[in-house]
């Protein structure tokens, strides 16, 4: 019994270590980030974009070193619409993986355009491209 154990833990291990062998060949690993609301979203075009935007959609990450009230910012798009930025109290580690040159790719999560909390409206994931 403990050897079926063993022996299947093993084979599980290694499939995995097989599948991400063949991800990482196509350049597909990726690592979650963090989790984030979306900071700003009542001053940029998330309320025009609303009938837009899905869960799932890609957001892209712009940094902006020379932003005059946070010099982490990271900037949130999607489709060329500026939605927000990642919440400052979150953004240093993005902000400094962006800076090394590290590739990170943000997704839409959940979307409510009506909520009346702008800070509960969207929430993004960020993830590294390994």
């Amino acid at each position: 019994m403990r050897f079926a154990r063993m022996f299947r833990a093993l084979f599980a291990a290694c499939l995995l270590f097989i599948l991400s062998a063949v991800a990482l060949a196509e350049g597909q690993v990726r690592l979650l980030v963090q989790s984030s609301p979306l900071a700003g979203s009542q001053f940029h075009a998330l309320a025009r974009l609303a009938g837009k935007i899905q869960a799932g959609d890609s957001l892209t990450l712009r940094r902006e070193p020379d932003n005059r009230f946070d010099a982490n910012a990271v900037r949130v798009e999607w489709q060329d619409e500026m939605l927000g930025y990642v919440p400052r109290r979150e953004n240093r580690a993005v902000a400094a993986a962006m800076d090394r040159g590290e590739l990170l790719d943000g997704r839409v999560v959940r979307f409510a355009p009506d909520d009346p909390d702008p800070w509960q409206r969207l929430r993004l994931e960020i993830w590294l491209r390994l």
